[in-house]
């Protein structure tokens, strides 16, 4: 609790930056594919913006997500050669975890480390400038520890570390402090004798052989996930949400992975975070992240000197005011090799 406190006391830091737009106008790509990566995976994978710019690689959240064209419109696209791609099982990149006879056996943080890999070789990149926004932020970690001579930059939004404190607050209770009455809920969809680890209980609802009880605990994770991910409460199945395939995919991947701990040991990136000493880097988190509490980016910031932490008093995890603009100016930090 001293460390969290301390870190909920800080003041925001923020620099001078020059005037930017609050987004980059919208781009679509020039090139994309699809790169087969092994164990019958193949991911989707597309290129925006300026072709000999500075490579910038856009690791997703989730787990479970996809890559979106918004989020490319916090990169300048005269300055940077914009790289994104669906994770496994995600998006476009195929099999499909939203089909439920798709295996996640070789669908493992491990994996999509190796597929990042193979698509900088694919892509004939020498070295990238690494983003990840939530989990993409955990994934963006791995990559610049595992692989620090191929990363020109780190730039991470919305901080997370695949820890189990992060996990057991968001899946076994910890946040339901300030949603008691939504965590009700969540846990009235599983047998009461299940209700000691809902995370475990849902993973096995998600595969259920009864389609009925897969899109049901499908439904019922994405409502608890979206009370506590944005300030704004909107309708649970509102934007991508909408699509009841959609979230049966994402509320599977997601709790295979947590289910998993990440397939990583507990503070396993926070202990490695010498090896992000060469690496240059920003932060940028909001103080009312109730997904991904500050506590975690604090961590970093002590452990990576160079990696720079601007707290956004009045954000969230992803929403409320300067974060977009902090987000912005971190991206363009880095545009110059």
């Amino acid at each position: 609790m001293g460390t969290l406190r301390r870190a909920l006391q800080q003041p925001v830091t923020f620099r001078q930056y020059p005037r930017v737009p609050e987004l980059y106008p919208p781009i679509e790509p020039y090139d994309q594919g699809m790169l087969d990566v092994g164990d019958g995976q193949q991911i989707h994978w597309s290129t925006s913006g300026n072709p000999d710019g500075r490579p910038a690689v856009l690791l997703h959240g989730g787990p479970g997500s996809e890559s979106r064209p918004g989020i490319r419109r916090a990169f300048n696209p005269d300055a940077y050669r914009i790289i994104q791609f669906d994770q496994r099982g995600c998006g476009l990149s195929t099999p499909d975890a939203a089909d439920p006879e798709t295996s996640l056996e070789a669908n493992t943080t491990w994996h999509l480390l190796a597929d990042i890999e193979r698509l900088r070789e694919h892509l004939q990149v020498e070295r990238w400038v690494v983003f990840g926004a939530s989990w993409g932020a955990a994934l963006g970690i791995l990559y610049a520890e595992t692989h620090p001579d191929r990363t020109a930059a780190l730039i991470l939004v919305a901080v997370t570390a695949g820890r189990r404190r992060e996990i057991d607050w968001m899946a076994r209770g910890g946040v339901a402090d300030f949603f008691p009455e939504q965590w009700e809920r969540f846990l009235s969809v599983i047998p009461e004798s299940e209700q000691a680890d809902p995370l475990v209980a849902y993973d096995r609802m998600l595969n259920d052989p009864d389609a009925a009880i897969r899109q049901r605990a499908a439904d019922a994770w994405v409502t608890w996930e979206t009370s506590y991910l944005t300030l704004n409460q909107e309708e649970p199945f509102s934007g991508r949400f909408a699509d009841p395939r959609y979230r049966y995919r994402f509320a599977r991947v997601v709790t295979h992975y947590w289910s998993h701990d990440c397939w990583l040991e507990d503070d396993q990136l926070l202990r490695g975070a010498g090896r992000l000493a060469d690496i240059p880097g920003a932060m940028v988190h909001g103080r009312l992240d109730l997904g991904g509490p500050l506590v975690t980016a604090w961590e970093l910031k002590e452990r990576w000197p160079g990696g720079e932490l601007t707290v956004i008093d009045t954000a969230g995890h992803s929403d409320g005011p300067g974060m977009t603009e902090a987000m912005v100016a971190a991206v363009d930090r880095f545009a110059a090799g």
